[in-house]
């Protein structure tokens, strides 16, 4: 099968999913010297900075959590697109419906109708990834970075001296074991739903959905002897496994034929997922009715009615036990 390009900013070669990399890999580091690229000038600093983001997508969702845990809502303001991504990409269409139903903002900081004029604006033969999350400076009107492990990582440690926040989900003597559980989570989970889904191939597709639930079996078997996937504390691994959880049940699980188990059926899973949602401020960074609406009325090639499922009702208060299964 030839190489066929997807409306969802990737390709499908021989029936397999092949997602883009990201272009935009600028640093902000808190004196605004040169960072992990060895590109500097971007200084952390208070009112600076801006985040575009959707709540369906997981990557972009990776950010709104760095955002709270890290004490960062005063210091960076958030816009959020439409959940419908067709043709033209995310767009800002925003109305007291939207707003309301699935948090839409428009676009109030530049007047846009969709992300991808973000990126021509930078370069008008632009012909990357129009993705969310965008990391944006509002000081240069240019884009700092699009790539959402890096942005946690500048979220994680930039503004420390701003906001006071020495809470650290990437530190030094545990980083080659997050790097390391990183890399089994994002092939084979982020990443392994969308692989499963937008297979077109039979073997494609049986291939990533055993990939997928090997991976999740020997996640559930981890989280039954530990609390986290590191250890004792909980880090940035915990938290970008988390993101593709909470979408399983509602989306993954029927939407992408991901359909061996529900995340209700491994107990550990489950209840680590609970952990995680019942922290302070994270719940708010979870809108279902968007979520949904998103990956069922906009993936038309899987689901070509448009049709968003009634789902059934997590209770995601119930009590999740693992403070009493690690005491």
């Amino acid at each position: 099968m030839a190489d066929v390009k997807t409306s969802w900013n990737s390709s499908i070669k021989d029936g397999e999913y092949q997602r883009k990399e990201s272009q935009f890999r600028n640093w902000i580091t808190p004196d605004g010297s040169a960072g992990k690229s060895g590109v500097g000038g971007f200084k952390a600093e208070a009112g600076r900075y801006h985040l575009y983001v959707s709540f369906a997508c997981p990557w972009a969702h990776r950010t709104l959590v760095f955002r709270q845990l890290k004490g960062l809502e005063d210091l960076i303001t958030v816009s959020v697109v439409h959940p419908d991504m067709h043709d033209k990409g995310w767009s800002f269409t925003h109305d007291k419906e939207s707003a309301q139903l699935y948090g839409t903002t428009g676009d109030a900081l530049c007047g846009d109708n969709f992300i991808a004029e973000k990126y021509l604006a930078q370069d008008p033969n632009y012909q990357g990834v129009n993705s969310v999350p965008i990391l944006f400076d509002k000081k240069n009107n240019v884009i700092v970075s699009n790539e959402s492990s890096e942005i946690i990582r500048m979220f994680n440690s930039a503004f420390n001296e701003l906001t006071g926040n020495t809470l650290d989900l990437y530190p030094e003597t545990l980083r080659e074991k997050i790097d390391e559980v990183n890399e089994l989570v994002y092939h084979a989970i982020n990443n392994g739903v969308y692989k499963t889904g937008f297979a077109t191939t039979q073997e494609a597709y049986n291939k990533n959905v055993n990939a997928l639930f090997n991976a999740l079996d020997n996640i559930e078997l981890l989280l039954s002897n530990q609390r986290y996937l590191t250890g004792s504390n909980i880090t940035e691994a915990d938290w970008r496994l988390w993101v593709t959880l909470i979408r399983f049940d509602w989306v993954y699980h029927t939407h992408f034929k991901c359909n061996l188990k529900l995340i209700e059926q491994y107990p550990n899973i489950y209840h680590f997922m609970l952990e995680l949602y019942q922290m302070p401020n994270i719940a708010k960074t979870v809108n279902e009715a968007h979520i949904k609406r998103h990956y069922y009325a906009s993936h038309l090639t899987i689901n070509p009615y448009g049709i968003v499922p009634i789902t059934h009702k997590q209770d995601w208060t119930v009590p999740h036990g693992r403070d009493k299964q690690f005491s």
